[in-house]
């Protein structure tokens, strides 16, 4: 198993940290453990679900070694025929995204940056977020990809309405402390395959 080399405050620009953060969890996709540590996460993200009384739930089409929730969420979906899911479609560059509700082997299209999106452009508004995270730390502030999508959704998202937000992670992805900026919110909850912090 492959243990987190980012287990303390690093001088690396966010960039460097980011690269180094996505190789290991590249690599991890070829240990042996893989499959197990992947049912671990979907466990413990079914149980952090639990917690919250969610009827939507946003969530990230799996890129670049990223946990796949789409089996566990639509086992989610087949419990009760209220419950929705999302994808975030990237409408504009630079601007919040919009959610398009998803069901399990729903058509789907390229949408930018080539990540797919559902066909069917129905929007709806999440309360739950599950955010993808390239790190995290103890303060359950997020290293993502570097774009602000998420960042600028939740900061254009209706005050009255925030959606519960967790980060999913491999325990990999763990440091001690991660730069953060004035605007920067720590989520409500990280998910790995080992915790939920």
């Amino acid at each position: 198993m492959v243990e987190s080399i980012a287990r303390n405050p690093s001088p690396e620009p966010k960039s460097a940290l980011r690269a180094t953060l996505l190789a290991t969890r590249e690599a991890q996709r070829e240990e042996a453990d893989h499959a197990a540590r992947n049912e671990a996460l979907a466990r413990r993200v079914m149980a952090a679900i639990a917690q919250h009384p969610a009827t939507c739930i946003g969530f990230y089409w799996p890129v670049a070694g990223e946990f796949d929730a789409r089996d566990a969420l639509a086992v989610w979906l087949k419990l009760d025929a209220s419950r929705q899911v999302a994808l975030p479609v990237v409408v504009e560059r630079h601007a919040a995204m919009i959610f398009h509700a998803w069901r399990e082997h729903a058509p789907m299209k390229a949408g930018r940056y080539r990540i797919p999106v559902p066909l069917e452009e129905k929007a709806v508004v999440p309360d739950l977020l599950l955010i993808p995270c390239v790190g995290f730390d103890k303060e359950r502030y997020r290293l993502g990809y570097g774009g602000g999508y998420f960042d600028r959704t939740l900061a254009a998202w209706p005050s009255e309405k925030k959606p519960v937000k967790i980060g999913v992670a491999y325990e990999s992805g763990k440091c001690d402390a991660l730069p953060h900026e004035a605007h920067d919110v720590p989520l409500d909850a990280i998910v790995t395959e080992s915790a939920i912090y």
